[in-house]
């Protein structure tokens, strides 16, 4: 399919989203393993699906088609020598422990129909789901699981970015969260709608780099943060194929801190109009960011000292900006909101977002400033410290 890619902007009108509705990886949590995991907390996996259906159903009403990717895995792998080929990829990413048989795992994997093959890997397998039959498999550890769950999988954005016509396929700062790009791989390789898609990063280069950290502010100008999960040199690699080969102008690597509460640059801010953005509360002052063009061959750097009003409005064209702060003027509305990602939006339109209901003070912020606002319940997706952006991998905006 020609250009079943098509992103140029943060706010266009969204007509295809990438998501995936959280599964039995949320029910294989357990509380020792939350720090690896990347988790605080661990939500209640039905209220949690109930939540994603009305974030689904929301979009939906709204002009923008949700495909999922579980499906979207199971149509690339429908070909047996390239769902075995997954499979054993997957094994291999898993790192499973020396002592267990990895061909009868890979063997297990395989003998489940493809939805439920896929659902397994990202669920998790406990080794109470795993028939004991050698002695080894009676004396390994007592970690119950033989590959462990992917929770992080609902937040869509991070394992690749689409930009421009094309996708960037990313290597992730964690091990824990990995294998999430190994689906979006065989998306990209086998799925006959995105097979032919143009990959400006991949997943096997050395250097980490998060969807999150990857904002595209218009058709030539994207913002990558360089930050917890993305490094510096990652940025550079990216830059220079979007210059040379998407049609961007050019990329502001902005250097933000390095701590979980910044944890990407969608939790700094997001763009939810041409020319309003929100805004983490602690957001003040100069930054500094690193502008990165193309002159032939060559990248050039320039490095800047601007507060992040004046770096938009200078990179964007505008004469004003209106920077929203997440909870509005109180330090204590704010604190609570931005933990609970306030300001993590997904623009359906220029200055239309859906957002989490319960962070309200923000919501009749960005209402007071023009922004149209559609909530969705988020009691048990917020668990996972991660908005409604961060949900959402937008295919295609017009």
């Amino acid at each position: 399919m020609k250009d079943a890619i098509n992103v140029f902007s943060e706010t266009g009108s969204l007509k295809k989203v990438l998501v995936h509705k959280p599964g039995r990886e949320l029910e294989n949590l357990m509380p020792e393993a939350l720090e690896r995991l990347l988790f605080d907390d661990i939500p209640y996996l039905e209220i949690a699906r109930r939540e994603h259906d009305e974030f689904v159903k929301t979009l939906s009403s709204l002009g923008a088609e949700a495909v999922y990717l579980t499906d979207l895995v199971a149509e690339a792998t429908k070909n047996e020598e390239v769902r075995e080929e997954f499979v054993k990829e997957f094994v291999d990413d898993a790192r499973v422990a020396e002592e267990i048989d990895k061909t009868r795992l890979i063997d297990h994997l395989l003998s489940l129909k493809n939805v439920q093959m896929i659902d397994t890997m990202i669920a998790g397998i406990r080794k109470s789901d795993y028939t004991k039959r050698s002695l080894s498999d009676y004396l390994e550890s007592d970690y119950p699981f033989i590959i462990d769950p992917m929770p992080n999988l609902y937040f869509t954005r991070d394992p690749f970015a689409a930009v421009g016509n094309g996708v960037s396929l990313h290597k992730m700062h964690s091990v824990t969260r990995s294998r999430e790009t190994l689906f979006a791989k065989y998306i990209f390789t086998y799925h006959p709608d995105y097979k032919n898609t143009p990959l400006w990063y991949d997943r096997n280069y050395p250097h980490s780099i998060e969807g999150g950290d990857v904002l595209i502010l218009n058709p030539e100008t994207i913002a990558v943060g360089i930050s917890q999960r993305t490094h510096p040199s990652a940025v550079e690699h990216f830059a220079w194929e979007v210059l040379k080969k998407a049609g961007f102008e050019k990329v502001i690597a902005i250097n933000i801190p390095k701590i979980r509460s910044f944890m990407h640059l969608d939790t700094v801010f997001t763009m939810v109009d041409k020319d309003k953005f929100t805004v983490h509360p602690n957001i003040r002052g100069e930054m500094t960011q690193f502008v990165i063009t193309l002159h032939g061959d060559e990248l050039q750097i320039h490095e800047e000292h601007l507060s992040l009003e004046d770096t938009l409005k200078k990179h964007l064209g505008l004469t004003e900006v209106t920077l929203i702060r997440c909870g509005g003027t109180s330090v204590v509305d704010a604190a609570r909101e931005q933990w609970n990602d306030g300001s993590n939006t997904l623009a359906v339109s220029p200055g239309e977002v859906i957002v989490y209901s319960r962070n309200y003070v923000t919501n009749r912020v960005l209402e007071d400033n023009g922004i149209k606002v559609h909530e969705i319940p988020s009691s048990e997706l917020s668990r996972g410290r991660g908005g409604p952006r961060c949900m959402s991998m937008p295919l295609v905006r017009m």
